[in-house]
């Protein structure tokens, strides 16, 4: 390309630009003169119309604005108002209940009233009776010996023979006052030691629940996470740990139900734990419930332990240990029954103590005695046996053994620890505060004790006293014997064991009263 025709370029180029500066430059100052040409009233108007448009933009969005403030508060209040119906509603069947146990109460409390002045009017009408028979029998000899007309010494013989016969019956009433004055000398000082054994030893109870409930945290929706698409998380939870997930309208919070408490302890932990790392889904949860499971065993076997050491013992064997430690998580009427284990041994060491027995077996047989309980679900037959075998298995000694066996009777005790076992389980369960029992409850064990005895032939009408602790039969002297009021106690006793649950023991009393009366003329 030539000089020429790059310096004709540059100056096209130049040249062009130079035009376009000049048509901006003419383009701007026209629309300044239009600018200036507009009146001030245009400008005004137009200013005002924009004014207009503006407001009403922005009355537009305050309305919109309050009627969604509007929607989301008659929102909430609704819902407050469901929840305070519920909450009325929930109140009203608690004070109907109150009500009603009250009323049975008092009712109760009416009955036994009136039984108590029966009773005292009939004992004031036999003591009546009583010295009346005794002022006639004196007229009666004093009559006989006016109408026979006998001498001196025949009186004086038949006085003596009188007196013999009176002698006899009271030396055979001394004799069954000194074989009673010698049980209840024995049974005093089995007492002593018993009580000196609880007044050394004080456990503490706590009453744990035994649903699990987990509390979900507030703001976020968790139930439907636990849920998960079509129900799969909750079916693959329930299936991985064996319990029922119970998702209802209670807030914050859901519920857990299985019969076996060692895997709704390892639900319950596996599910906070879920919750609180946010990820649910099938694997996740199954991931979890194997971990879980095996922190649970090393925690079993750490429970375990921990009660032996407590009580100072040797080392038993590991999977005795891990019974030990389900034993934690079981309960009977609110007792947890690892702690109500360590009582019992510490109660049969110091009874052992006083009676110059092996304090360290006692122990051992104390603290396995309910060990069948963490199996009984898994083995037939009563927990006492089947607790027996297992520890069998794992090397304990014959003693120890039978203790275990014997404790509730199913076999023979052939030794004095089964029986020590026997004394120091009730004095545990029974003792106030070791289970609890609600009031409905004790008012229909009660009932059931009454009327359980009262359908036996033959019985005139029971009574439950001390709490339901003691039950007294009355029967017909015509109907039932002696030797058949035995056989009738051992038959309630049986079917209260066959058909009630109840902590601690009932004693079962059967009494026949002949009553003879005859009228002097």
């Amino acid at each position: 390309m030539s000089p020429l025709v790059n310096i004709l370029e540059h100056a096209g180029l130049v040249l062009s630009g130079a035009v376009a500066y000049w048509a901006g430059q003419k383009w701007a100052k026209l629309r300044a003169a239009r600018a200036e040409s507009l009146p001030a009233a245009s400008l005004l108007d137009q200013a005002r119309r924009e004014a207009e448009i503006i407001l009403r933009d922005a009355r537009l969005a305050a309305s919109q604005e309050a009627l969604r403030l509007h929607e989301k508060a008659e929102h909430a209040l609704a819902s407050r108002r469901t929840e305070r119906l519920e909450l009325e509603r929930r109140l009203a069947e608690r004070e109907a209940l109150i009500n009603s146990q009250l009323q049975r109460i008092v009712e109760a409390e009416g009955r036994l009233t009136r039984e108590k002045t029966s009773l005292e009017e009939r004992a004031a009408t036999l003591a009546a009776r009583e010295e009346e028979a005794a002022r006639l029998l004196r007229q009666t000899r004093l009559e006989l010996a006016r109408l026979s007309g006998l001498d001196e010494t025949q009186v004086r013989e038949a006085f003596l023979k009188n007196v013999a016969e009176q002698a006899r019956a009271e030396a055979e009433a001394l004799s069954r006052s000194i074989c009673e004055e010698a049980k209840t000398t024995a049974e005093e000082k089995a007492r002593r030691i018993i009580s000196i054994a609880i007044q050394r030893y004080a456990g503490d109870h706590t009453f744990q629940n035994t649903t699990a409930a987990i509390a979900l945290p507030a703001g976020e929706d968790i139930k439907g996470r636990i849920i998960g698409r079509e129900g799969r998380n909750i079916r693959a939870f329930e299936a991985a740990t064996g319990v029922t997930v119970l998702i209802d309208d209670t807030p914050g919070s859901v519920l857990l139900s299985g019969f076996d408490p060692v895997r709704r302890e390892i639900a319950r932990e596996t599910m906070a734990q879920l919750i609180a790392d946010g990820r649910i889904h099938p694997t996740r949860i199954e991931e979890t419930v194997a971990r879980v499971t095996r922190d649970m065993e090393t925690n079993l076997l750490r429970l375990g332990q921990e009660a032996v050491t407590k009580l100072g013992l040797p080392p038993l064997h590991p999977e005795v240990l891990k019974l030990l430690g389900r034993l934690h998580f079981r309960h009977s009427y609110a007792q947890n029954l690892l702690q109500h284990s360590i009582e019992v041994a510490h109660l049969m060491g110091l009874m052992a103590a006083e009676l110059g027995l092996d304090s360290g077996l006692a122990k051992r047989a104390g603290l396995l005695h309910d060990i069948g309980k963490a199996v009984s679900h898994e083995f037939e037959g009563p927990h006492a046996l089947v607790g027996a075998s297992l520890i069998k298995q794992y090397g304990e000694p014959e003693s120890v053994v039978n203790g275990v066996a014997s404790h509730h009777g199913e076999v023979p005790a052939e030794g004095p620890l089964g029986i020590l076992v026997s004394a120091a389980d009730a004095v545990s369960a029974s003792r106030p505060g070791a289970r609890s029992e609600n009031l409905t409850a004790y008012l229909k064990r009660v009932s059931d004790l009454e009327a359980i005895a009262s359908a036996f032939p033959g019985v005139e009408k029971a009574f439950a006293m001390q709490a339901g602790r003691e039950l007294r039969v009355f029967v017909q002297p015509d109907e039932v014997s002696d030797e058949q009021a035995h056989l009738l106690a051992r038959a309630v006793a049986l079917k209260i064991e066959s058909q009630m649950q109840f902590p601690g023991q009932i004693r079962v009393a059967v009494i026949r009263e002949r009553r003879c009366v005859q009228i002097a003329r």
